[in-house]
């Protein structure tokens, strides 16, 4: 089905659609300061969780309960879907914590947010963020493990959220755009350039294949479904995408489009870019906004090297998705969508 026009915004106006520049100078509207009180009802809710003896991976809301820090969980739900579209939870005091049990409380409170997704083909609900040595330019490869420039994407799930564990010794700076500021942007400047990207475009899956689908995907950049602006991109994943004979080649058009969407979205004017700390914890509406992450040069001592966990999450009362997002998600059922799921899959939480 080819994309219509005729109902689009001229301009999105909301608190989604910020720029970069604005909110570096009032980061009390994105950073969040844990309380004595809310550290206390994060530290309890764990412990007793970890008393149980069960699987990280299996925490639901209703065995890790939040006391007074409820309401701000609830605060932030609608911060990521009506709102701004991120924020950062600071001032966990990790340094006391064992690794398990501050994946408890990053868990614990993924649960009030939403489901937990599998972020690889061997079912891995907590992800793990950091350098392993891989190759970036192994066209197999997952650019997050690598310390190389990530360039502004998206992920596989409603939400995506991270804690910092410990920090690079130079570099690897989070960075946030809003969709609907690049826009906005672009209908201002090349309306023509823009309508490219509501076509579908082939997307490599990076060897992380459901059983019976291509290779690839095809599903726009931008689309535009129920009054939802909604955004799919990786843009070193559709360039690989190439590599099969029978993916649709990208053209001038493609290229230019691209381009343009990657300058705006660089523009310092336009993104945010925030030095996440140890205990920090940023969760990220991954349909309004994109994420990127600077390179880094970690620490000599492994103990010591960059380290972020990960979660996807499938949030109810969502967006709805348009059909092509199958593809990527194999349901679009809200609340029910997202991750990577191969016959082989089983879900589990790795600490490391």
């Amino acid at each position: 089905m080819l994309p219509t026009f005729d109902h689009l915004p001229d301009y999105f106006a909301g608190a989604s659609a910020w720029h970069g520049q604005q909110l570096r100078d009032t980061p009390s509207k994105w950073i969040y300061t844990l309380t004595d009180e809310d550290i206390q009802c994060l530290e309890t809710a764990a412990t007793q969780y970890l008393s149980l003896d069960r699987d990280i991976g299996e925490i639901s809301a209703q065995e890790f309960p939040l006391g007074s820090f409820t309401a701000h969980v609830q605060s932030l739900r609608q911060t990521l879907l009506g709102g701004i579209g991120f924020e950062v939870i600071r001032g966990l005091p990790i340094e006391r914590y064992t690794k398990e049990l501050a994946a408890t409380i990053f868990c614990g409170i993924g649960s009030h947010l939403g489901s937990a997704r599998s972020q690889n083909a061997q079912g891995h609900i907590l992800g793990h963020v950091r350098d392993i040595g891989a190759d970036a330019n192994d066209p197999n490869s997952r650019i997050y493990q690598t310390s190389e420039r990530q360039t502004f994407h998206t992920d596989s799930a409603d939400v995506v959220a991270l804690m910092c564990l410990s920090t690079a010794q130079q570099g690897g700076e989070s960075l946030l755009v809003s969709a609907e500021t690049i826009f906005n942007q672009m209908k201002a400047k090349r309306p023509d350039l823009l309508q490219v990207l509501f076509y579908p475009i082939a997307t490599d899956r990076r060897g992380e294949i459901p059983d019976g689908a291509k290779p690839y995907m095809e599903i726009p950049i931008l689309s535009w479904y129920e009054e939802h602006l909604t955004v799919f991109y990786q843009r070193q994943y559709i360039e690989s995408a190439q590599r099969f004979d029978e993916a649709p080649p990208l053209t001038s058009h493609h290229i230019a489009a691209l381009d343009m969407f990657d300058t705006l979205a660089n523009d310092p004017k336009l993104h945010l870019n925030m030095s996440l700390e140890p205990g920090d914890m940023q969760f990220v509406y991954n349909h309004s906004q994109l994420h990127d992450r600077t390179g880094f040069i970690d620490w000599p001592d492994p103990n010591k090297r960059r380290h972020m966990m990960r979660l996807w999450l499938s949030l109810a009362g969502d967006r709805p998705l348009p059909d092509c997002f199958k593809e990527r998600y194999g349901s679009i059922e809200i609340g029910n969508r997202g991750g990577i799921v191969t016959a082989s899959t089983v879900l589990h939480a790795p600490l490391d």
